[in-house]
C-alpha cells in the first residue's frame, strides 16, 4: 500500500475530476496533484482547461504515460464507456506498488477486466462506487470501495476528508451495488421526464402532480422534477453510458435488461437534444416545465433526411 506523502494523478478533468483535484490539493499527506484529459489536446478546449488547471495549482500532464510516471495514486474519473480503455492504457505505464482507484460507473465484469491489467503490473486496483451526486458534497461524497486494498485505502482517503467505506475485498461487489442503484435513480429520472413531458403535452400536469404528491407526500414532485430534468439535460450523455453499463450488469446476472436499456435510450435522447443546443437559454434553476417545453418542441421538429 502506498505511503504518504502521496502524489495523486486524476485521469478525467471534468466535473468530478475538477472537484477532487481542488479538494485534495493541500491535504496533509498529499504532495502533488496532476491531471490528464483528452481535452488538453483539443484546440477548442485546450487553453481553457489548461488555464483552469494552472489557476488551481494542478499540474497538467501531457499523456497518461506522463501522469502514471508522476503518480502513486491514480484516480480514473472518466465516462462509463471509457472505463476499460483508460484502465488498459494506464496498465501499460503504471508503476508497481501504485494504486489505481476507479471511480467510474461500470458493470462488475467491466471492472474485473479493468483490474486484470493493473494487477498484472504489480499495482493495486480498487473499485469505487460514488453513491450520489458529487457537486453538493465535493470530496465528501459518500463512496464504497472494493478490492484487496480497499480497507487501507479507505483509511487514507478518510484522512483527507473524504467519506469512503470499504465493503468487500472481492472486486465486482461495489459495482453491483452501484449499478443496481443506478437502475432505480436513472430510471426515476427517465420516468419523470417521460411522464411530466407527456402530461405537459396533454395539459394535465396540474392534475397529475398532485396525485403523486398524495401518494408520496415526502417528495416535492415539482422541485424534484426540476432537478431531474436539469441533471439529465446537463449530464445525459454520461447517464446514458452509465445505464448501458447497468444493462450489461443485468445481462451478467442472467436477465434481459429491458428496463435498463430503455432508460439508457431515454437518457440518450435528452442528451442528444442538449448537444443540439435545444436547452440553450434554459437555466439550471429553471422549472421543469421549461425543459419539458423544449423536449416537446424537439419531438415535433421534422427529422432531416
Amino acid at each position: 500500500m502506498i505511503q504518504a506523502p502521496v502524489r495523486i494523478g486524476i485521469v478525467g478533468y471534468g466535473e468530478v475530476g475538477k472537484t477532487f483535484t481542488r479538494g485534495l490539493l493541500g491535504q496533509s499527506g498529499v504532495s502533488t496533484v496532476c491531471a490528464w484529459d483528452l481535452k488538453f489536446d483539443l484546440p477548442a478546449h485546450r487553453d481553457a482547461e489548461l488555464d483552469h488547471a494552472a489557476h488551481h495549482g494542478v499540474t497538467a500532464c501531457t499523456s497518461v504515460q506522463d501522469l502514471c510516471a508522476q503518480s502513486d495514486l491514480i484516480i480514473s474519473a472518466v465516462t462509463a464507456s471509457s472505463t476499460l480503455a483508460v484502465a488498459q492504457q494506464a496498465a501499460d505505464f503504471i508503476r508497481s506498488g501504485s494504486v489505481f482507484l476507479d471511480f467510474n460507473s461500470a458493470s462488475p465484469g467491466t471492472k474485473q477486466q479493468a483490474a486484470a491489467g493493473i494487477d498484472a503490473r504489480g499495482a493495486d486496483y480498487v473499485e469505487a462506487g460514488v453513491m450520489t451526486s458529487v457537486p453538493p458534497y465535493g470530496i465528501r461524497v459518500p463512496m464504497l470501495l472494493g478490492g484487496a486494498q480497499a480497507a487501507p485505502l479507505a483509511s487514507m482517503l478518510n484522512g483527507w476528508g473524504m467519506d469512503a467505506t470499504a465493503v468487500s475485498e472481492k472486486l465486482g461487489v461495489v459495482s453491483a451495488i452501484k449499478m443496481c442503484r443506478s437502475v432505480m435513480i436513472k430510471g426515476l429520472e427517465a420516468l419523470v421526464i417521460e411522464s411530466y413531458t407527456t402530461a405537459r403535452a396533454y395539459g394535465v400536469e396540474d392534475k397529475v402532480l398532485p396525485t403523486l404528491q398524495e401518494t408520496f407526500p415526502s417528495i416535492d414532485w415539482a422541485q424534484q422534477g426540476a432537478y431531474f430534468f436539469s441533471r439529465v439535460a446537463q449530464h445525459g450523455q454520461r447517464r446514458a453510458e452509465e445505464m448501458r453499463e447497468s444493462a450489461r450488469s443485468v445481462e451478467e446476472a442472467g436477465f434481459a435488461p429491458l428496463m435498463a436499456s430503455a432508460i439508457a435510450d431515454k437518457q440518450q435522447w435528452v442528451a442528444d437534444q442538449s448537444k443540439s443546443g435545444a436547452f440553450k437559454g434554459v437555466g439550471n434553476s429553471a422549472p421543469w416545465q421549461a425543459y419539458a417545453d423544449v423536449l416537446l418542441t424537439s419531438a415535433k421538429r421534422p427529422t432531416a433526411t
